[in-house]
């Protein structure tokens, strides 16, 4: 596990330790459904418990996620936001909320399409503390990395539900902020639970000393971040569910609001 200077990660774990709590990280797509209105809802999301913040960039290819998150994504171009504006908007949360990790969470062309330094430049001048990138093993990880390091970015890896003891050792070593652990193999979405023996896989992560391991897929419910946390996991990660609520309201942006607001607060007291 690797460490930097500053580190909001490192402070939030350290914080939910002592007090004995995981950690909630709702998931939204950034420019869903407008860019104000993005704004209002990461605000509405910090100021009701979200712990930490994972944020997409819209992809007009989204090979990771489910319908509902492709959805939030095709709003979101539609309404013409490109990645300048994603980057006005993580500035505009960050200039308001100064100690919440921001993490971001897309593919790789995007990264590539302006270059790798350029955008982690980028990233870290506006407040980004962490990068995920979906279609990127380890083993092609290294110049995301470099760049990570350069501009002080924890650069997030995945340990799918399937990885052997010796990949596990090789995230562990190579982690930084925190490790995205699969609930389950497969798309996003909310159908089904996290089946996967994570208690296994996070037990593992900490045995090799990895970054705090916060469980991603499959987490809709107030009662899956508590098995996430009884698991072992440090956190829990909802984004099909956090982003059906944009979906199912859009027709009315208080009640969104609220009932954001709402879920929030309902999947962080599952974590204490």
């Amino acid at each position: 596990m690797q460490t930097s200077s500053t580190d909001r990660y490192a402070q939030l774990f350290d914080d939910l330790k002592t007090k004995q709590q995981g950690a909630f990280v709702p998931f939204v797509m950034l420019g869903d459904p407008d860019k104000q209105t993005s704004i209002e809802i990461i605000l509405t999301l910090v100021e009701n418990g979200a712990d930490a913040l994972e944020l997409g960039f819209p992809f007009s290819d989204p090979i990771a996620d489910g319908p509902t998150i492709q959805k939030a994504a095709i709003r979101a171009l539609d309404q013409g936001i490109r990645p300048d504006d994603c980057f006005e908007i993580i500035a505009a949360v960050r200039e308001k909320h100064a100690d919440i990790p921001i993490g971001l969470l897309l593919y790789s062309n995007l990264v590539m399409k302006p270059g790798i330094e350029a955008f982690y430049a980028k990233a870290a001048q506006v407040g980004v503390d962490s990068i995920l990138l979906a279609d990127v093993p380890l083993r092609e990880s290294a110049p995301f990395r470099d760049a990570a390091v350069k501009y002080n970015i924890k650069q997030i890896l995945i340990a799918p539900p399937n990885a052997s003891d010796d990949a596990l050792a090789d995230i562990a070593a190579a982690s930084d902020g925190y490790i995205y652990l699969l609930g389950r193999a497969g798309v996003t979405g909310t159908e089904s639970t996290a089946t996967t023996p994570v208690a296994e896989l996070a037990a593992k992560l900490n045995q090799h000393k990895g970054a705090p391991a916060v469980i991603g897929f499959g987490i809709s419910k107030p009662e899956h971040v508590s098995a996430a946390i009884k698991a072992g996991a440090a956190g829990a990660i909802a984004g099909s569910a956090t982003v059906n609520l944009i979906h199912d309201n859009l027709g009315d942006k208080q009640l969104m609001l609220q009932k954001l607001a709402d879920f929030t607060q309902a999947m962080k007291a599952a974590t204490l």
